[in-house]
C-alpha cells in the first residue's frame, strides 16, 4: 500500500499507483515512463519552490532600522536558504535518477543487484538500494557513529 509521501508524489505527477500485470517484465518501458513522470513532476515542483524563494527574498528584502526586525528577517531568510539548499541537492539526485532511467540502469539495488521494487520506488523514487541493503547500511552507519 502506498505511503502518504508516495501518494503525494503520485498526485503531483497526476498518476495512479502502478498496477503490475501478471508476468510483466520488471522495469519495462511502461514502468520507466511511470517513474520518469513522477521524477520530472517532483523536480519541477522543487524548481518552482526555488523560484518562489528567490522572488520572495527580492520582494521582502528590506533594510530594517530596528535590529530586532532585521535579525528576524535574516533568520527567516537563513531558514529558507537552508531548505532550498536541501532541495537543490534533491534536484541533483532526481536528475541523476532520470539519467539512470535513460541509461536503463534504474530500479535495481546498487549493492546486491536485486529489484528495488515498484512500491519502494513510488515511495522514494531516488532509491538506489533495496530495503535490506539500505537497512544494513544504516545499521553500519549507526555503529560507526556510536
Amino acid at each position: 500500500m502506498p505511503t502518504g509521501k508516495s501518494l503525494g508524489l503520485l498526485a503531483l505527477a497526476d498518476v495512479q499507483p502502478y498496477q503490475e500485470k501478471p508476468d510483466e517484465e520488471y522495469m519495462n518501458d511502461e514502468q520507466m515512463n511511470h517513474f520518469r513522470l513522477i521524477l520530472k513532476a517532483w523536480r519541477n515542483q522543487l524548481r518552482q519552490e526555488v523560484d518562489r524563494t528567490v522572488h520572495h527574498m527580492q520582494d521582502e528584502a528590506a533594510n530594517f532600522p530596528d535590529p530586532v526586525d532585521r535579525a528576524a528577517q535574516e533568520e527567516e531568510f537563513s531558514l529558507e536558504l537552508r531548505a532550498r539548499d536541501r532541495e537543490r541537492k534533491l534536484i541533483k539526485k532526481i536528475e541523476k535518477t532520470l539519467k539512470r532511467i535513460e541509461e536503463d540502469d534504474f530500479g535495481f539495488c546498487d549493492s546486491c543487484g536485486i529489484e528495488i521494487g515498484i512500491r519502494r520506488l513510488e515511495a522514494r523514487p531516488t532509491a538506489d538500494m533495496c530495503i535490506d541493503c539500505k537497512t544494513m547500511a544504516e545499521i553500519k552507519e549507526k555503529q560507526l557513529q556510536g
